[in-house]
């Protein structure tokens, strides 16, 4: 089966999501030892950054990558949560969710409204801007005035969507329900709440451990933070995606032609939770993501469904716009040729 059949065919791609139901099960023992493997390595790391910080200097920037590589794991479990599919109870997928948001500084009622609009959205092009990673037509790009293609250059340069661009969304944008202002419970008491809790969380850190625990833990948000929008960038912006107009989109043809499989080493596909499973992921979204592994195995046929290694990976980050008369996400020289 080639990736073209997905494209066509919207009622293959719905058989394969109906065979994946019964993986849509999560275990609340394994969800309970997923987060005990993540989350007491983070704690560890992070108090090993904070003794290095004050003892030896350099030892905090050692750790600053695998500490912030297991906050960028508890984010993909926050995930988990606010798709109900971390543990069995939706209660505990909550509760768990906005634990996990005061470290990650994003607040969980917030997002999870806006993913779940990005899922609801994804490849579909009239319906963009959910959640999603700003994209162009060639043809929208060319009807900008000189001054919006430029900043839309700015923004799409790999310096500053995943230098500046993680900063920004992470410690200012989701400081303000930006998208749901007029919504009052998965707006601004979701977003207000968690605000207060960060300051409070940073406050009594610091108390404690001094300024130094303010450093180390915006360092270490901050590498999760660029490998988060790294991962999502990849999950969707590479140059045999799919993206189809109103008429022509279908939810599940597209959940599996839209979406990579960021095919990782092993030890990385454990620390990013299976996400670069991403097609099976948008296909079935309750899925917990500890169990995606089987589910690849138990549909083969998706193992070669756009694959990506890392080194193609690498070859993505400057795609910026959406040909729709070749069907490919290109570069801005290649928009020009």
């Amino acid at each position: 089966m080639n990736r073209s059949s997905f494209v066509i065919a919207e009622s293959e791609a719905r058989r394969l999501a109906g065979l994946l139901a019964p993986y849509s099960e999560a275990s609340s023992l394994r969800a309970a030892w997923e987060l005990v493997l993540t989350a007491v390595p983070f704690l560890c790391l992070f108090v090993a950054s904070l003794a290095g910080i004050h003892f030896v200097s350099w030892a905090f920037l050692l750790l600053a990558l695998p500490t912030g590589a297991f906050l960028a794991r508890l984010f993909m479990i926050q995930h988990d949560c606010g798709h109900g599919s971390f543990f069995h109870r939706r209660g505990l997928n909550n509760l768990l969710g906005r634990a996990i948001s005061v470290l990650t500084f994003t607040p969980y009622g917030y997002w999870r409204h806006m993913h779940a609009r990005h899922h609801a959205t994804a490849g579909n092009l009239d319906r963009r801007g959910s959640g999603d990673i700003d994209v162009l037509t060639i043809a929208e790009y060319e009807g900008l005035s000189r001054w919006r293609r430029l900043v839309y250059r700015f923004g799409r340069n790999p310096l500053v969507l995943f230098g500046l661009g993680p900063a920004y969304v992470f410690l200012f944008k989701q400081r303000l329900p930006l998208g749901l202002m007029g919504r009052l419970r998965a707006g601004w008491l979701s977003v207000m709440p968690t605000n207060l809790a960060i300051a409070g969380f940073l406050l009594g850190g610091s108390l404690l451990f001094g300024a130094a625990f303010l450093f180390v833990h915006i360092t270490t948000l901050l590498v999760a933070a660029t490998s988060g929008v790294w991962l999502f960038y990849i999950q969707h912006q590479f140059k045999d995606t799919h993206w189809a107009r109103d008429g022509e989109w279908g939810f599940y043809r597209d959940a599996i032609a839209g979406s990579s499989h960021y095919d990782l080493p092993a030890p990385l596909r454990w620390l990013t939770a299976n996400i670069g499973i991403h097609h099976i992921h948008h296909l079935a979204s309750r899925i917990p993501s500890y169990r995606l592994g089987e589910c690849l195995e138990r549909l083969p046929e998706l193992k070669e469904v756009n694959r990506l290694t890392l080194r193609d990976s690498l070859r993505c980050a400057r795609l910026a716009l959406w040909d729709e008369h070749k069907g490919a996400l290109v570069r801005f020289s290649d928009a020009k040729g």
